[in-house]
């Protein structure tokens, strides 16, 4: 459904592309993402498109972005067992959101398309990181971890062994009886102090 182009600016319109780029990707997949169509949902023309995200590739993973924002918080249980299960597993149940369908759809035009996965291993390097790192920060200054464990390599391998469950399995969700092995058998004796 196409939305009446208004004269928006800045942020407004940033918004209204992101959403509509990600109801393309919701609904037609990466396959079906065009740049006319989202200008077209957005209200807008391509060219405004064009001048924030240079192609296709960019704007899906930034639809993706804008998606998974903000789902990824760190609890804060008081305990950094608690808390990394609690995380992983918000992780795993969010593989049915829209935003898991958005990056499954995106993952599988990555083979045909060298920008796309660029793109998404930029996004895949960043994503959940924040959290992590927060996660393991909090868990520093309860003297729980230790203050080398505030490295994103270490702070985010319960969550790069999440995904490679989901890559090598071919799974949306995993048991959870695997997440409470990554967080008892890896992650806790890397990062405990």
């Amino acid at each position: 459904m196409a939305t009446p182009k208004t004269r928006r600016r800045g942020t407004e319109l940033e918004e209204a592309i992101l959403r509509a780029a990600a109801a393309e990707l919701a609904e037609a997949g990466y396959p079906g993402l065009t740049m006319e169509r989202v200008a077209q949902r957005a209200g807008t023309n391509k060219n405004a498109i064009y001048r924030r995200w240079p192609n296709r590739a960019a704007l899906g993973v930034a639809a993706y972005r804008h998606l998974a924002e903000d789902t990824l918080t760190p609890p804060a249980t008081g305990d950094l067992r608690g808390d990394a299960l609690t995380l992983l597993r918000a992780i795993n149940c969010g593989q049915a959101s829209p935003a898991a369908r958005a990056l499954r759809s995106l993952l599988t035009g990555v083979g045909d398309e060298p920008e796309l996965r660029e793109q998404l291993h930029e996004q895949a390097a960043a994503g959940g990181t924040e959290a992590w790192l927060a996660l393991v920060g909090q868990a520093v200054d309860r003297g729980e971890a230790r203050p080398e464990a505030r490295h994103p390599r270490v702070a985010t391998v319960a969550l790069v062994l999440l995904r490679n469950e989901y890559l090598t399995h071919g799974l949306t969700t995993v048991d959870d009886s695997v997440l409470v092995e990554i967080v008892d058998e890896v992650f806790l004796p890397l990062v405990r102090a």
